[in-house]
């Protein structure tokens, strides 16, 4: 009776031993097959993404892209930054207006990069040599030799080279990086809702934006630092806030009137120091320029033209509000 039992449950062992032993392998079977599966699947997701054709639409036209483009040439100083700030290195950028050949504050992400000539005169056979797979060009800049770009690679263009929200907008959908894109503009929004809590009942205040060069002086309307001013809750002298219009160049000194505001902010620009810093004392040592009301309240702030003009893009518009804070001693 007693080995009956025993050589009972010895089966018993045997069989449930047996069992485990099969369902250990069915669940490795299943798991391997679940690992193959998804390899198979995430293998199957990158084909799609390298061949999923895109359509951008752009300031002439419509670009047709396919997948996602890794050799990017930037012909303008706003594509330039707006590149950088989505985390992708360009094969070929243009050189910079001023700190060449390219601006200080995008230097230690773009330094070694190929510069294929200047913003108004790209060279086409540097561009060519590069075998880029999408261009970014600018209305303003290159409507003339957009059917020869885009015989190279695909070409997209923005619609100005000052609007950095634009540029931002078509980057985003060429480089697919549509989610970083819009990111980045609510990081700047958030960013401004911050600043005009932080200035409260002091604004709105009214600004005006001169310039001085070698041989003229101007005033700047709607342009790049112009619109971003005006998201930052600032408002404009009669006329000045025309979007259709970048601003004037002033012919005579007995326009200086136009300038008129409760805040002048100033840059001067050029590489011709001598000429700039003389033609600045000309114009504001005239009467007229002392009648101002910025003037006479000690209101006039001197900027720097790389954030505040010629720079155009995403970073530097962050910079500009960098400088905004300063000038108004908000700390953020």
């Amino acid at each position: 009776m007693k080995k009956t039992k025993i050589i009972s449950g010895l089966v018993s062992s045997l069989f449930l031993l047996t069992v485990f032993t099969a369902c250990g392998a069915n669940e490795e079977a299943n798991s391997a097959e679940t690992v193959t599966n998804n390899a198979v699947e995430s293998e199957s997701e990158s084909e799609t993404s390298d061949n999923e054709v895109r359509i951008v639409e752009h300031a002439l036209g419509e670009t047709e892209i396919v997948g996602t483009p890794e050799t990017v040439v930037t012909l303008y100083q706003g594509a330039n930054d707006v590149i950088t700030a989505l985390e992708i290195k360009p094969v070929g950028i243009v050189e910079s207006w001023t700190e060449k050949p390219i601006y200080e504050y995008l230097r230690e992400d773009l330094e070694g990069i190929e510069i294929v000539g200047e913003e108004t005169q790209p060279n086409l056979e540097a561009i060519s040599e590069l075998e880029p797979d999408l261009i970014i060009a600018s209305l303003t800049r290159h409507e003339e030799i957009y059917d020869h770009l885009s015989d190279i690679a695909p070409t997209v263009v923005g619609e100005a080279v000052y609007d950095w929200k634009d540029t931002l907008n078509i980057m985003g959908q060429a480089l697919n990086k549509e989610e970083e894109a819009d990111q980045l503009l609510e990081d700047y929004n958030t960013r401004i809702a911050d600043f005009k809590e932080e200035m409260g009942d002091d604004l709105p205040i009214e600004v005006a934006i001169t310039n001085f060069r070698a041989d003229h002086a101007r005033i700047f309307y709607m342009g790049y630092a112009g619109g971003i001013l005006q998201d930052a809750g600032f408002t404009r002298p009669e006329g000045h806030d025309d979007p259709e219009e970048w601003g004037i160049k002033l012919s005579s000194k007995e326009s200086i009137p136009e300038a008129d505001a409760d805040m002048i902010f100033n840059f001067n620009s050029g590489t011709e120091t001598e000429q700039i810093e003389q033609t600045f004392k000309e114009w504001t040592s005239h009467p007229l320029w002392g009648n101002l009301e910025a003037v006479k309240n000690d209101q006039v702030v001197m900027v720097e033209e790389v954030p505040w003009n010629s720079a155009g893009g995403y970073i530097s518009a962050h910079l500009m509000l960098d400088d905004l804070y300063e000038i108004f001693e908000i700390e953020e």
